[in-house]
């Protein structure tokens, strides 16, 4: 049988949370964002100066002013060291606040930065590194004690929006000794869109959003679809070593939003649930972000079908929230508020926001099952120095993300039927 291609238009309301129009590739754009990532980031340091930018539990704290300023001087640090526009710097470090500043440094010095899962077996973190042709790697000798580059302030503002900005590594599944990784180009325009329309899907608030994030700051879910956002918001993005001391954080730091994968919340669970029982007041957490992935479905079964029941439990005031992406599509594509999805939320993957449109593939497209195709100003333009699987994954600006889905007449996407199956 054939393959079809066949275009779904957009009918929810998440696609219209800002002014976007349709380039001379066929792709929805915003027309007013900033040149580049570190314009926005540096116009929202001024703004907010004085509020605390990042938190880690149990460590050091940082204002904007004090995060902007050592960052600029480990730009300086790089730069001394040779390190320059287009180059890339490996970040390959334990989520924290070094973590943060050592992203923001490499940003700020004009290099790519290349994230490496502190937890991938060695063997893969030191393909990752090899085959991004690494130019200074800023490494885990960093959280022994070791000093991050130092040097005097720098700030390369030379970036444009079509430039790359962002390596994030994905096989397609989660990475593993054997898997090939295959490194994501996310350009400014790629980031700058994702942030708009996070902060526009999830209404983030500017008066001093506190967001709790336990996604993995390597990955796109965590780095470009939370610790951005709340960082263009003004907002605190605070960090956890573990999960020890939890519940008491997120009382203490006064929280109100928390970002985890529904695994990682269900590992929470017990722990939430005693917070509950010992009187503790959450009504404070108004959002709950669910980040979902193909790793996350994988493992499915080691999550309650009733997870947003009970945090719902928990967490009485806030509002839950499910997003799907892959790191092709800069961790977003879909979302969708838990209340409408609770009579089969294990197989909803949401509608599409922020400029994604989709397709199906294959021989029922028409019927409304295919694989899901996106597209949209989130979506990658090519995989790094890898024109094979770049011409493989991609059909003009679509991009095959291998998912078997159904797409119904409102846009909603739910999982299934896989053929093979």
């Amino acid at each position: 049988m054939s393959q079809l291609l066949v275009e779904y238009p957009l009918t929810r309301p998440y696609a219209r949370d800002n002014p976007l129009a349709r380039g001379a590739d066929g792709v929805l754009r915003y027309g007013n964002l900033t040149p580049a990532l570190t314009e926005l980031l540096d116009l929202q340091v001024h703004a907010f100066s004085t509020r605390e930018a990042v938190v880690e539990i149990g460590g050091p704290r940082l204002t904007y002013r004090e995060l902007w300023h050592s960052a600029s001087r480990i730009a300086g640090g790089l730069q001394e060291h040779g390190i320059g526009y287009g180059d890339r710097v490996a970040v390959h470090m334990p989520a924290g606040v070094r973590w943060v500043q050592a992203f923001l440094g490499a940003l700020l010095s004009g290099a790519v930065p290349v994230l490496v899962h502190d937890g991938l077996p060695d063997a893969v973190a030191e393909r990752v590194i090899a085959d991004s042709s690494a130019d200074f790697v800023l490494g885990r000798e960093i959280a022994r004690g070791a000093e991050l580059p130092d040097g005097a302030a720098f700030i390369d503002d030379g970036a444009a929006l079509g430039d790359l900005a962002l390596l994030s590594y994905t096989s397609g599944t989660p990475l593993s000794t054997t898997a090939a990784p295959k490194g994501v180009e996310l350009t400014n325009e790629n980031l700058l869109s994702a942030i708009r329309s996070v902060v526009s899907a999830l209404d983030l608030p500017t008066d001093g959003l506190r967001n709790l994030v336990l996604l993995p700051l390597a990955h796109a879910s965590g780095c470009v679809d939370q610790l951005l956002p709340t960082f263009a918001v003004g907002g605190t993005v605070v960090l956890a070593r573990d999960s020890r001391g939890l519940a008491e954080a997120i009382v203490a730091e006064r929280i109100d939003m928390v970002s985890a994968t529904p695994r990682i919340f269900a590992g929470l669970l017990p722990e939430l649930a005693a917070m509950r029982d010992d009187g503790v007041r959450t009504e404070g957490i108004a959002r709950i972000s669910k980040a979902g992935h193909r790793g996350e479905r994988a493992a499915a079964q080691a999550t309650p079908a009733d997870l947003a029941t009970e945090l719902r439990e928990v967490f009485p005031g806030a509002r839950q929230w499910s997003i799907w992406g892959a790191t092709e599509t800069s961790g977003i594509g879909l979302a969708v508020d838990d209340a409408e999805s609770a009579d089969d939320a294990d197989a909803v993957l949401g509608f599409p926001f922020g400029g994604t449109e989709l397709a199906l593939w294959g021989p029922q497209a028409e019927a409304g099952h295919g694989e899901l195709l996106c597209r949209g100003p989130n979506v990658c333009p090519r995989y790094w120095n890898d024109p094979t699987t770049t011409a493989a994954r991609f059909t003009g600006t679509w991009f095959h993300t291998g998912d078997q889905v159904t797409i119904d007449a409102d846009g909603l996407v739910r999982r299934g039927p896989d053929p093979a199956e």
